[in-house]
């Protein structure tokens, strides 16, 4: 049995076979949801090994079906009497698989789009024939293979859905759509409610101490959700004095955070918990980095160095010690979970002392089969405050994913549209990774209609940018702003620091911090000699980060949030954030 009760390698009733991006978890997370128990699978799984399964879903992924070791799967699924519904790449995978054409469209689909639907057939029943879905895509299904029929299309995708409903082998090109994936789970696999992680307590207890034994269990904590959910459970199941655990301040903290983590640990009763301020290393060994990656890379390094000393200083590599993390269920398919892993991401929480302790058997990872909302219903059952389990998602490099820097001086250009910004942000389209310029728009119109649909539009039609934002306010005209050579020192960090505590205090006192899954402040070395930065506003909705949309808010407060950060010292402009993921990501960097 594994840590939710569920008998280790059992196929479960849906299997999401992973085609390389990261779609799969938003699949597999929007089953849960439903109820019904899902698991990822590498998409070259035999058909043999998926049997009992009673659906198959192929997810997206950022490659094409004609290239050399691409991501494919075993054709004997479309046969083994399991439901197949095919998602994104896996609607084209399907298609050339099954003998239909694939081929790269002439335009791009990027963000929200329109698609017509044949409501008549099981998947679509209970849906509007004219809804709207995320396209990230240029491939396109162009003919449908033998037995299927075209079930619905966007304006510039003609095939965007098609099916075979004897067989209940389906294709979309659609990544969202709960009522589809219901009628799908339901309708067309007739599968049977067997998830709930809200009662999941007990049978977690029971695998912490099944796994540590007469062993004591050392985190690694930052005080956000995951680690805080995975230190309690083992605070419940072992005691106090059998965990410890250790905080690092970077130095790229948010205002007060330091203290926050102190007061969260204190709320579920430990005293076993170290703060080690490691701010002036961290930042000594960003001098001189611009570089986003090198940045990402240069940090995760330091951590390594202060992780390192911590185990060994405190002999926490000895044998009476396993070592507890929070890692959740996309990190264990990422960091390896199959074959296709490694063109997401590798995992931080896998550095050399601690992949002694994976090697001996003494790591214990309590929600590694959950996701980040499952997450949150255990810490619901164990009594966690809200506050906590409610905060916004912050990237583990810090504010140093958000503070951008530039090598050199240079102008914006004026285009027709905007004005042209050379800094580059990361974007995603066609699920793959862009990096690309930014296009600034002269004006933040009141009322706000339709400005997020304006920035998508004007990603699809110019080239060689990914994000679209507006100014809101700004010290002096556009004309006289340009990028300006600048580093990760601390006079940006405080700045940034500065800007980003305003925000979080006016979305918490106005309650529209209950809108938004996430509100990113960025500072932007746009300016001028006395005004060197630049802040964008970056409010989004969305469930996992998988997908994300720009999110307008209250004039008021939008016009006094602007205002208060202009206050703050080296600040030249306010900008908002447009664009919508796809085909931005929710970072910058």
């Amino acid at each position: 049995m594994n840590s939710t009760g569920r008998t280790a390698g059992a196929i479960p009733q849906i299997v999401v076979l992973d085609a390389g991006g990261q779609y799969c978890h938003l699949i597999t997370r929007k089953v849960r949801e439903l109820s019904v128990y899902a698991e990822i699978r590498a998409s070259e799984t035999p058909a043999a090994e998926l049997a009992g399964a009673k659906g198959i879903i192929i997810s997206g992924g950022p490659a094409s079906v004609y290239a050399e070791g691409s991501p494919t799967v075993d054709p004997a699924i479309f046969g083994c009497g399991a439901a197949v519904l095919g998602i994104c790449y896996g609607q084209q995978l399907m298609a050339y698989l099954m003998g239909g054409g694939v081929r790269q469209g002439v335009k791009g689909e990027y963000g929200l789009a329109f698609a017509d639907l044949d409501n008549s057939v099981p998947l679509f029943r209970g849906t509007d024939t004219r809804q709207q879905v995320w396209m990230s895509h240029r491939d396109q299904v162009d003919t449908v293979p033998p037995g299927f029929r075209v079930l619905g299309g966007t304006d510039t995708c003609r095939i965007g859905a098609m099916g075979d409903t004897a067989r209940g082998l389906y294709g979309v090109h659609t990544k969202q759509g709960a009522q589809i994936l219901s009628n799908f789970l339901f309708t067309v696999c007739a599968c049977e409610k067997d998830w709930d992680p809200k009662h999941q307590v007990p049978a977690l207890e029971q695998h912490v101490r099944d796994v540590a034994g007469d062993r004591n269990v050392f985190f690694f904590v930052s005080g956000g959700v995951d680690s805080t959910v995975a230190y309690t459970l083992c605070l419940r199941a072992l005691g106090d004095a059998r965990v410890r655990g250790a905080y690092v301040d970077t130095g790229l903290m948010r205002e007060g955070e330091t203290d926050f983590v102190r007061g969260v640990f204190e709320s579920v009763g430990t005293h076993g918990l170290a703060v080690e301020s490691a701010g002036k290393k961290f930042l000594s060994a960003l001098a001189g980095i611009r570089d986003p990656e090198k940045k990402r890379n240069i940090i995760g390094e330091k951590f390594v160095e202060v992780q390192e000393r911590i185990l060994q200083s405190g002999h926490f590599l000895d044998g009476n010690w396993i070592l507890g993390q929070g890692t959740i269920y996309p990190d264990t398919i990422e960091s390896g979970g199959t074959s296709k892993a490694d063109v997401i991401k590798t995992h931080h929480n896998r550095v050399a002392g601690i992949q002694r302790l994976i090697a001996e058997n003494r790591i214990v990872e309590p929600l590694n089969l959950l996701y980040k909302d499952e997450v949150r219903d255990v810490g619901r059952d164990l009594g966690l405050p809200e506050e906590l389990l409610q905060r916004h998602p912050f990237p583990g490099p810090g504010l140093a994913i958000r503070c951008l820097c530039a090598e050199i001086d240079e102008p914006l250009t004026p285009r027709p549209e905007g004005w042209l910004v050379p800094v580059r942000s990361v974007g995603v389209q066609g699920d793959e990774r862009s990096y690309r310029s930014v296009l600034a728009l002269e004006a933040f119109p009141s009322p706000q209609a339709n400005l997020q649909a304006r920035g998508t539009d004007l990603i699809n039609s110019i080239g060689g940018i990914n994000r679209v934002i507006a100014l809101v306010e700004t010290k002096v005209p556009l004309r006289e702003v340009e990028v300006r050579q600048s580093e990760l020192r601390a006079v940006r960090l405080d700045r940034l620091r500065r800007a980003d505590a305003i925000v979080r205090r006016l979305v918490g006192e106005s309650g529209f911090e209950g809108e938004v899954w996430q509100f990113p402040v960025i500072l932007v070395p746009a300016g001028t000699p006395d005004l060197p930065d630049s802040v964008v506003l970056r409010p989004i909705h969305s469930v996992d980060g998988m997908t994300a949309q720009s999110v307008s808010m209250p004039e008021a407060l939008l016009r006094g949030m602007s205002a208060e950060i202009l206050e703050v010292e080296g600040v030249c402009a306010v900008f908002y954030d447009l664009t919508h993921k796809p085909p931005g990501t929710i970072e910058w960097e």
